[in-house]
């Protein structure tokens, strides 16, 4: 069912106003500009990443997509599969993606609210649609992470593996963007309890975070802040897991 024939470290390229950015616990506020958008991906692709990890974070703040532009330049330029999340709400939202060229979409407040939504985007779309549950003091939280959903990531993750959904993208938000490290405790409970592959985000600040992540279960892990400030490169966090 995996995706990921061998663990995989996925850069991610946040979005905000067309730029590149990294948020703090992801409040508004906090960003780090880290320039265009292009640029990024073709640095990590030409550091060996496999994939991209796309978020548009005015989406996910506005439950609106913004930053269309950006992203349909991304598409054009890069050649890898990619991945995008942030204000993806409908179907129809979704396979319009996916029809101009995005390999997988993230859902995450849209696939908590009405789970159904990623059976009726797989039908069409086998294999695309990724699950996004993000968990605060052990619950699943959605809105932008203001809201509880009243639920544990075990229990929703067991949702999703009857409606086919390619995999679950895990982030602790907890940890998430304060490069303090990673919690994986919640990852093993997670990988034990579905089929699906689990992709880990959230908190890995070493390379040793990231070989914790791999031995919890993880299918891969995105990575962002510890990529964009030097703490490790891509190419060491490959060789790190070899």
């Amino acid at each position: 069912m995996s995706h990921f024939p061998e663990f995989e470290v996925i850069p991610a390229v946040d979005l905000q106003d067309g730029e590149v950015v990294q948020l703090v616990q992801g409040e508004r506020g906090t960003e780090k500009t880290y320039g265009d958008p292009v640029e990024a991906a073709e640095r990590w692709i030409d550091a060996g990443a496999d994939s991209l990890h796309l978020v548009d974070l005015d989406g996910a703040f506005e439950g609106e997509r913004q930053n269309a532009e950006a992203i349909d330049a991304v598409l054009e330029t890069v050649d890898v599969p990619t991945q995008l999340g942030g204000g993806i709400r409908t179907a129809e939202d979704a396979v319009g993606l996916l029809e101009r060229g995005l390999d997988r979409v993230i859902l995450g407040t849209a696939a908590v609210e009405n789970p159904e939504i990623v059976a009726e985007i797989s039908d069409t779309h086998p294999d695309s649609v990724v699950v996004s549950l993000d968990a605060k003091d052990g619950e699943v939280v959605v809105e932008g992470w203001t809201e509880g959903a009243g639920v544990t990531p075990v229990e929703a993750a067991e949702r999703y593996d009857d409606l086919g959904a390619a995999a679950i993208l895990f982030t602790n938000v907890d940890v998430e963007g304060r490069l303090e490290g990673v919690a994986t405790d919640p990852v093993r409970d997670l990988v034990e309890a579905t089929d699906v592959p689990v992709i880990a985000s959230g908190g890995v600040a070493t390379l040793e975070d990231v070989r914790a992540l791999e031995a919890a279960g993880a299918g891969a892990v995105v990575v962002g802040s510890a990529l964009y400030e030097g703490a490790f490169t891509l190419e060491e966090a490959q060789a790190a897991l070899e």
